[in-house]
């Protein structure tokens, strides 16, 4: 039997459900900006950042969290020693600011919450340092201060030796010229930027593939990779800011950015407008996920639903700008490439893959 993100307790239809909701409600909250100097600007629900607008610049905000990728760095550190915490804080970084750039905002400030069940989590002292250590080279990779947190203990909610990590950015776009709007046009191009691997979405999903194996995390992946599982699940995750702030050094026009987290390939046709999003260059899955998918067992369609399969991040630009937007890419040492054409088919949304017979509808994501 195949296995899918909900037989590990991931129900997006449920969480979806909820989000929208929440953005519901939220908007009848949106007047009280005036008082402050701000309005909130269309189109800003449903978006991976929250945006406040002001006669010259846009402030911008959000909230992230790691999810459950530290039970592995845990697991593996009992395992075997090899202490992964200072990756975990980038991971949880790359999760908060890869959200804020997808608007044109670049962070100026980050905020850790760390939450525990007991305060002895932080009596190991390495790994209590590796996690203040990456964090602060997350922050400095991003280009934003480490303004500050919260660490608190919450016995009988947190488990007793877990530790529960999120927290929160604040940027700004200025001039309100470098906001990326979706203004996305028939025929451009798709731009992909290459992931680490898992990086902080399905990891519930690997979790339950772990308890499978007989050796657990230290399974070797193989397909021509030397690593064990456990050490390709925490690869840290990359940060995407330098390639928002070099193509807007550069003067290209970003018509939208998606972060590929949750909801996997699906997530290419975030923006509301009706746009198919056809990949007509995908890359063999890295070895991590013919893995997964070998090991769960998991079928194509599952995967491609939930793991962002070897791309974190993908742009769309338009076609004069498409060698421009690569070498920008690529001279801030991201792996990047042309992927794929926005195509304008009437109402019609979907994300299609034609040389691996995927496709999948407007109704496969729900997130406004």
């Amino acid at each position: 039997m195949t296995l899918s993100y909900e037989s590990s307790g991931v129900n997006y239809d449920q969480l979806d459900a909820f989000k929208r909701a929440c953005q519901q409600a939220a908007r009848t909250t949106a007047p009280l900006l005036r008082a402050h100097g701000y309005a909130e600007p269309a189109d800003t629900r449903g978006e991976s950042c929250y945006l406040m607008e002001a006669e010259d610049h846009f402030l911008a905000h959000v909230e992230e969290g790691l999810g459950t990728k530290n039970l592995v760095a845990d697991a593996v550190y009992a395992q075997t020693g090899e202490n992964f915490y200072r990756e975990i804080a980038i991971d949880t970084v790359a999760t908060i600011v890869n959200d804020l750039v997808t608007c044109g905002a670049l962070p100026i400030s980050v905020a850790m919450h760390a939450a525990v069940g007991e305060s002895d989590w932080f009596s190991d002292a390495p790994r209590m340092q590796a996690l203040v250590d990456g964090w602060a080279e997350g922050c400095r990779h991003s280009g934003a201060v480490w303004g500050g947190g919260e660490t608190p203990t919450l016995r009988g909610i947190v488990e007793p030796h877990a530790i529960v990590l999120a927290g929160s950015a604040v940027g700004r776009v200025a001039p309100k010229t470098q906001r990326i709007t979706g203004a996305v046009q028939d025929g451009d191009a798709i731009v992909f930027l290459a992931s680490s691997g898992v990086q902080t979405n399905g990891l519930s999903l690997c979790r339950l593939i772990a308890d499978r194996l007989p050796a657990g995390y230290q399974t070797p992946i193989g397909h021509g990779d030397a690593r064990t599982y456990g050490q390709a699940l925490l690869a840290p995750s990359v940060i995407y800011v330098n390639f928002v702030r070099a193509c807007q050094q550069a003067g290209i026009a970003l018509h939208y950015v998606s972060h590929v987290t949750g909801h996997g390939w699906r997530k290419l046709m975030r923006l509301e407008a009706p746009f198919v999003y056809e990949i007509h260059s995908p890359r063999p899955a890295p070895a991590l996920f013919q893995f997964l998918m070998q090991a769960g067992p998991i079928d194509l369609r599952e995967a491609y639903a939930t793991f962002n399969m070897g791309v974190g991040f993908a742009a769309y630009v338009a076609p004069a700008d498409l060698d421009a937007t690569l070498a920008a890419a690529r001279a801030g040492g991201y792996d990047a490439w042309h992927a794929g054409t926005v195509r304008k088919e009437g109402e019609r949304k979907a994300v299609t893959v034609p040389a691996l017979g995927l496709e999948f509808d407007g109704s496969t994501l729900q997130v406004r």
